[in-house]
């Protein structure tokens, strides 16, 4: 049996976060229960493709740690927008 090279790995997963958010987007009856969720899966999908297509695995800690807030700050920021959309 072959070894997985990483990036297929990534990529399985990446086509397995789309898949989910396909689902939590039409599954899921509160609407900003959804929204994060699909939001949160954004994040994962976002850091993966950062730290796997990017390079910023190999990266030193202080540069992963940097884009992981960047994306988390992101996410959290469309999160807050949303759930204030729903509340205005």
């Amino acid at each position: 049996m072959m070894a997985r090279h990483p990036l297929e790995t990534t990529l399985v997963l990446l086509i397995g976060l789309a898949i989910a958010t396909l689902v939590a987007s039409r599954n899921l009856p509160v609407a900003w229960l959804g929204n994060v969720v699909v939001l949160g899966f954004a994040a994962l999908k976002g850091r993966a493709i950062l730290l796997d297509f990017l390079g910023l695995r190999a990266a030193p800690a202080i540069w992963r740690g940097l884009v992981t807030a960047w994306v988390l700050g992101l996410a959290s920021f469309a999160c807050a927008a949303s759930v204030a959309r729903l509340l205005i």
